[in-house]
């Protein structure tokens, strides 16, 4: 999908070569009974007669009026044009649309509207007209490719705002498709070919490391989990270098479960078809990258999956059974369905070779998750305050929100062993916090947050399928992280200008003197 902005008033809009036109229209605006403007006049007669009212989220659907170059004409309300009013105002406006075979379409924003709410505009008819389609014989594709954004206003936020939405799409609509094919078109293997793909250009980097590779860094804790499986493990190494070498990276850990049995801990068989949706994190850092190239911010950043398959065979670790982790700490597996962590804990300790700024996992860890939060705010864990702040405001702004949950050592007790150093669970009290814990040893020597996606990841029922989450959260970050660090240089640049000027006059003070 394409997106375009111009700068075009309402009734120069009308006249766009769209099939179809969305006009977002806040409250605060009043439609004229006496405007020449078609929109503005057959809105203010629905109002008049009672038809329509200007509430977010409300829609006026127009068909082949004179006037108006496009076919179909919906008008959808935004209230007070908040960004998440703006979301629901397309979703709404998608849904009166979606039946007809829409190529070209027009949105034109009424009044001011802001760069953030702008792009939750654009993300939002995305997710709201997007198909799978790759493993259907006869697919219906998504007929929309082009999209034209027009506005009276012309601002260079909001043409960046068109440019971050158009790679925000991009890394969202990846991450769903991977996240949403079955575990045998989503191999680890598969997945290593993917990141090779994604990390082409001349500032990517990737290494795809096999088993004799993992067993050699001494993985002992993400090889158990690969074991039982058939498929062999890939560990993938992606590398985005967007700004000097000598600036530290952002490293983005994603849990790459092509498919959880649960091992011999093994699940109920209700929904375990949902289980290909384990290796979400993995796919949404496929998503960041892929947004990345799109982008080129001037940041460094590092993707590590720990790709595999948890399967139940002859040769597949056993509750009671103890590995040793890469960092050299013993664990006792009390539950093969707790295996996230097993992986996760190698990577993290694999991480620490790049010196990061901050560490970030990304995982469907666990089901306690899902009961605390839900499916609207992705579990924040962390413990650095900085970074947990940023987190959390970066996904304020994106509409992909977290919440920060508790980390208190108190919660460890319960991951104390006999038999070795740590063990894998901790009972079902408070269990996406002792998972957390869990991860924390292996996370000391920098800044670290884990983002507990069990419950953001996806969506079940009629309405199955991935959300991209929170490629949106992570991109957002990673974009005001490189925003940060540019302006802290300029700022340095510049004092070390002033100095220099200030040294260059006191010499010359100094000769003229002499």
């Amino acid at each position: 999908m394409n997106f375009e902005i111009q700068k075009l008033s309402l009734s120069h809009a009308m006249s766009a070569p769209v099939d179809a036109l969305v006009v977002l229209w806040p409250s605060l605006v009043q439609p004229e009974i006496k405007a020449v403007e078609p929109v503005s006049r057959l809105l203010a007669q629905a109002i008049g007669h009672g038809d329509f009212e200007l509430k977010a989220g409300a829609v006026l659907s127009l068909y082949g009026q004179p006037g108006m170059a496009a076919r179909h004409v919906v008008v959808a309300c935004t209230a007070d044009n908040h960004p998440g009013q703006i979301r629901s105002a397309m979703q709404a406006a998608w849904g009166a649309l979606k039946a007809g075979k829409i190529k070209r379409l027009g949105v034109h924003v009424v009044g001011e509207v802001s760069s953030q709410g702008l792009q939750m505009a654009l993300s939002s008819l995305a997710d709201a007209s997007y198909s799978y389609t790759t493993t259907l014989s006869k697919p219906k594709a998504r007929t929309l490719k082009q999209v034209l954004v027009s506005s009276t206003h012309e601002r260079a936020d909001l043409r960046l705002a068109v440019t971050q939405a158009q790679a925000l799409v991009a890394g969202v609509e990846l991450a769903k498709e991977w996240a949403n094919r079955p575990a045998n078109h989503a191999t680890p293997t598969h997945l290593a070919e993917t990141a090779k793909s994604i990390a082409s250009g001349r500032a990517f980097k990737c290494e795809v490391l096999g088993p004799k590779e993992v067993a050699k860094l001494g993985m002992g804790s993400f090889m158990a989990v690969a074991q039982g499986a058939a498929e062999p493990l890939r560990f993938i190494v992606m590398r985005y270098n967007g700004a000097l070498t000598s600036q530290a990276p952002v490293v983005l850990v994603g849990k790459g479960i092509t498919f959880d049995t649960g091992g011999i801990s093994i699940k109920p068989a209700a929904e375990m078809d949902e289980m290909k949706y384990d290796m979400s994190g993995a796919a949404s850092v496929l998503g960041v990258f892929k947004a990345l190239a799109e982008l080129k911010p001037a940041i460094n950043v590092v993707g590590l999956i720990p790709a595999t398959e948890n399967m139940p065979d002859g040769l597949a670790v056993k509750p009671g059974d103890v590995v040793t982790s890469m960092s050299g700490q013993t664990i006792e597996i009390l539950n093969t369905d707790a295996e996230g962590r097993l992986v996760l804990c190698d990577a993290l300790t694999y991480a620490e070779r790049f010196k990061p700024r901050a560490v970030i996992d990304i995982a469907t860890l666990t089901g306690a998750c899902v009961i605390a939060l839900g499916a609207v705010r992705t579990g924040l864990f962390s413990s650095d305050d900085a970074l947990a702040a940023q987190l959390q405001e970066a996904g304020e702004v994106s509409g992909d929100t977290c919440w920060r949950m508790p980390l208190d050592d108190d919660y460890a007790e319960g991951l104390k062993s006999r038999f070795a150093d740590v063990a894998n669970v901790a009972g079902r009290a408070a269990g996406s916090v002792t998972a957390a814990k869990f991860l924390q040893r292996f996370a000391k020597s920098f800044a670290w947050a884990h983002l507990d996606i069990a419950g953001t990841a996806w969506r079940s029922g009629a309405a199955k399928g991935a959300t991209g989450r929170p490629v949106g959260l992570l991109l957002q970050y990673l974009l005001t992280s490189a925003q940060a660090t540019a302006t802290v240089q300029s700022h340095g640049k510049t004092k070390a200008a002033v100095r220099s000027n200030a040294k260059a006059k006191s010499k010359a003070r100094t000769a003229g003197k002499a």
